[in-house]
């Protein structure tokens, strides 16, 4: 099983925990086969979103990175973790689709960054709504949790502190 770091949900401290058995779901005929908690790619969701939803079991989407939040929206009350790709460290759209999710759709289940998931990136990840963190394998994970506390006082408005510096 793979490790994560995941953040509290009252006091946001993070802790090392071991990835609760997700099956990544590959087609529609595997479906009975998988467990508890299936995982969907979000084209093959949106195909045909009955088919999941009606499947009797715990509901994951990984989206892509270009996914609009729109389009799963009205799904999102049925779905207990999201996974949001950063296919390369530059790539910084994940920090928006994150955001935008907690902000604007309101969804406040786990929402996992996967994929080139460095130490440097998980305090701003953290600031824009992700509350679960698949590092890239290279990665530390013990020095990892050091970068939650890179910065003792933050001066904008995020998803984890909605007051800007001057306002608090």
């Amino acid at each position: 099983m793979q490790k994560l770091i995941k953040l509290d949900n009252e006091t946001r401290i993070p802790s090392i925990v071991e990835d609760s058995a997700w099956s990544l779901v590959e087609s529609d005929s595997d479906l009975a086969s998988l467990g508890d908690k299936i995982l969907v790619p979000v084209e093959q969701f949106l195909a045909a979103p009955e088919t999941y939803l009606n499947a009797g079991k715990q509901l994951g989407l990984a989206l892509d990175n270009t996914t609009e939040p729109e389009t799963i929206q009205t799904v999102l009350p049925n779905v207990d973790l999201i996974t949001i790709p950063f296919p390369l460290f530059t790539d910084g759209r994940g920090y928006s689709l994150a955001r935008m999710l907690r902000q604007d759709c309101q969804y406040n289940k786990e929402i996992r960054a996967v994929g080139d998931v460095l130490h440097d990136q998980l305090f701003f990840m953290a600031r824009c709504g992700f509350d679960a963190f698949a590092l890239r394998e290279d990665v530390d994970i013990d020095h990892a949790l050091t970068a939650f506390k890179s910065f003792s006082v933050t001066y904008q408005p995020a998803m984890d502190e909605p007051k800007p510096l001057f306002a608090r």
